[in-house]
């Protein structure tokens, strides 16, 4: 009966004090500068008669804030809140100007009363004393600022120059085409993690556009203020903001990922918008255990409530304990199954897994990281990878932050090691994986010939198309390009049946799939794995991976090193037995000659046309494996090893547009051509 009565009264504060607040936009946006309601959207900016010149002040500015603050940071126990928001906008330009607008921005600031850059910026503080996080969907070009283009999404902190942006107008999204956007937002305080969505539809695409590390909790004070800004520059154009969507909560480790907005409190609903009028009703039953309050409907509200709450959970638990107790133990069990979003865990719980990451349970050792077998309670055995500590500042410039990165963008598939946890706790750095029993598969494959263990013909045919499976899955098949700059034997693992994992990401690069310019950098990975183009000239690319992939089929079938310790290239090697007509010879004296002599000779030649010194020779690795499953010929192959050819690398590289940089150069003279590299 208490239980019952109780319900009713939170009810019925819901109904009285909440539900009045959501009704018109008008009663909890408040607007500023140009911005305006029309009939179904807010219109942040106004249609300009004339282009606007660089010395404007605040003409051509508009935003809206959500009425009151929203709190992010609890004070009592020093905790950020995770935040998740969903909102629709378009951008009307003008024919009149030949310039672009600045764009709109998604806005958390700690005040709504700051000055704005003379020439709109989309409207943003400038001031060392305010604090702000802002989303910007920016449809102007500025050099000077980092822009990558005029239609780019880009993450501002404190500044309006982006650490991170995407070309988003490469995705099928153009902000400047008139047409109602949809944008997700998703913070994550646990995984220290903003994830971005764009997108035409208003299902949220499956992979997000932009996603990098950041920590909030640096930058939020206790209460922060949320809305939209906007400006128009020198251009002329109209933003509107048609509905939007925001909900905090607080994460505990058994919490499962924002998936969506769907049930976010409504900060602009319109009476006509059926959606909006169908989560009214949703409201009422909304409440969750973790989530933060938003002063909706005045502090007395959310504290009559939260007892009327806590007394109701209070009742259940005690009547349903055994029944709760059970499904605790259920969540924790699940908490690494297959397919599931990468828990946070506590370095208690690490230290306890590796007992106290002692010698004795390290199973591998790296340039950045040392890996240690652990055993976590709820989570069996796991592969734990403890990098290099780093000072604060250096936290999202590191192998660790790459990694993390590229696998948290929920990369499932069989032959890719499974990332299950983490951990950011102190000023430790770990990654927890899946343990696979076998280990690497060049400790298997160079471990003392005495041993026992013998990768046989099919294993190692086994262990080569899984592989290219996970290549062509990186190169081909995930959303954003990954190039992996570091396929060694010392990054596949095997697991209890000798299956390929490839993992290791702290090298990887992430690229748009169409894009067609490369930045190149100071080449990294191992000796004797390098194409000789990316040592030269920096510029990552699919064909260097295939090089390496090349390298690890010929050091499969030839059970050599890729470079002997006398020197020999374990390519040049074979070159050399193709030269003589003696490919057989090549074949790893182990498996004592119980092979397919044809289907041996095949991986070697697939192997050399992998690591034909011209990138363009190169086949692409799914190419590759279906020479392997002989579903593709062979091309021919000179009867000597062609000599090196360095030129520019390009992803769009056609015969009109290359020119070469250097004569031919051999192999002889310039086995690796490192005029300036990092080696493992």
């Amino acid at each position: 009966m208490l239980c019952h009565t109780l319900f009713i009264l939170h009810f019925f504060i819901f109904i009285t004090l909440i539900l009045p607040s959501l009704s018109l936009p008008s009663q909890n946006v408040t607007l500023f500068g140009d911005a305006s309601y029309t009939d179904t959207a807010i219109s942040l900016t106004k249609q300009q008669l004339t282009c606007l010149s660089s010395s404007s002040s605040t003409s051509g500015i508009g935003r809206a804030f959500y009425l009151y603050p929203v709190r992010f940071l609890d004070p009592l126990t020093n905790s950020t809140a995770s935040f998740s928001c969903r909102f629709s906008f378009s951008i009307l330009s003008s024919s009149s100007c030949p310039s672009s607008s600045d764009g709109i921005a998604f806005l958390i600031s700690s005040t709504t009363d700051f000055s704005s850059f003379s020439n709109g910026y989309m409207g943003l503080p400038n001031s060392d004393k305010d604090s702000y996080f802002a989303i910007e969907f920016d449809t102007s070009y500025d050099p000077s600022l980092g822009d990558i283009n005029g239609n780019h999404v880009g993450i501002d902190v404190n500044s309006v120059v982006s650490f991170a942006s995407v070309d988003v107008l490469s995705r099928g999204v153009d902000l400047k085409s008139g047409k109602i956007i949809t944008a997700w937002i998703e913070y994550r305080d646990d995984m220290k993690m903003i994830r971005v969505w764009v997108g035409y539809s208003s299902t949220r695409p499956l992979t997000p556009i932009l996603a990098s590390l950041i920590d909030l909790s640096e930058i939020f004070k206790e209460f922060m203020h949320v809305g939209f800004s906007a400006s128009n520059g020198k251009g002329s154009s109209i933003h509107l903001v048609h509905d939007w969507k925001f909900k905090t909560l607080s994460y505990s480790h058994f919490v499962s990922p924002i998936d969506d907005v769907e049930e976010g409190d409504c900060f602009l609903c319109y009476a006509g918008d059926s959606k909006a009028s169908k989560k009214k009703g949703e409201n009422f039953r909304r409440e969750k255990f973790g989530e933060i309050a938003l002063g909706i409907g005045g502090i007395t509200a959310f504290v009559v409530s939260a007892l009327a709450l806590g007394v109701m959970i209070y009742v259940i638990l005690k009547r349903k304990k055994g029944g709760v107790i059970r499904k605790i133990k259920e969540s924790q069990s699940c908490r690494f199954q297959t397919n599931k979003v990468p828990v946070r865990l506590s370095l208690s719980e690490i230290t306890s897994a590796t007992m106290g990451f002692n010698r004795d349970r390290l199973v591998g050792e790296g340039a950045s990281a040392k890996v240690y077998k652990g055993s976590l309670q709820f989570g069996g055995d796991v592969a734990v990878k403890r990098f290099e500590k780093v000072d604060d500042l250096d936290r999202l410039h590191n192998p660790f932050a790459t990694e993390f990165a590229t696998m948290v963008g929920c990369l499932r598939h069989k032959n890719l090691v499974q990332l299950k946890g983490w951990c950011c706790e102190e000023n430790e750095l770990v990654l927890v994986y899946e343990y696979l029993p076998n280990g690497s598969l060049d400790k298997v494959l160079h471990r003392n010939s005495s041993s026992s263990v013998v990768l046989s013909w099919n294993q190692r045919v086994n262990i080569i198309l899984g592989v290219a499976a996970a290549l062509t899955y990186l190169h081909e098949e995930c959303e954003r390009q990954i190039i992996h700059r570091d396929v060694k034997t010392c990054n596949i693992m095997l697991d209890a049946d000798f299956n390929a994992k490839l993992g290791d990401f702290g090298l990887a690069e992430v690229y748009e799939h169409s894009c067609s310019t490369r930045d190149a950098t100071i080449p990294a990975g191992t000796m004797g794995y390098l194409a000789p183009e990316y040592v030269y000239s920096g510029v990552p690319t699919v064909k260097t991976d295939v090089y390496s992939f090349g390298v690890v089929m010929i050091e499969v079938v030839t059970g050599r090193r890729p470079v002997g310790d006398d020197g020999t290239v374990v390519g040049d090697y074979v070159w050399n037995l193709w030269k003589q007509n003696r490919l057989v010879d090549a074949a790893d004296p182990k498996l004592r000659g119980e092979f397919d002599v044809i289907e041996m000779e095949r991986m070697l030649l697939v192997g050399l046309v992998c690591v034909h010194p011209d990138y363009e020779k190169r086949p692409r690795v799914r190419e590759a494996a279906r020479m392997i499953k002989k579903e593709a010929p062979l091309p021919l192959l000179p009867t000597t090893k062609p000599r090196v050819r360095i030129k520019p690398i390009c992803h769009n590289d056609t015969p009109e547009t290359q020119s070469f940089v250097d004569d031919w150069v051999s192999t002889e003279e310039a086995p690796y051509l490192t005029p300036k590299s990092q080696f493992n």
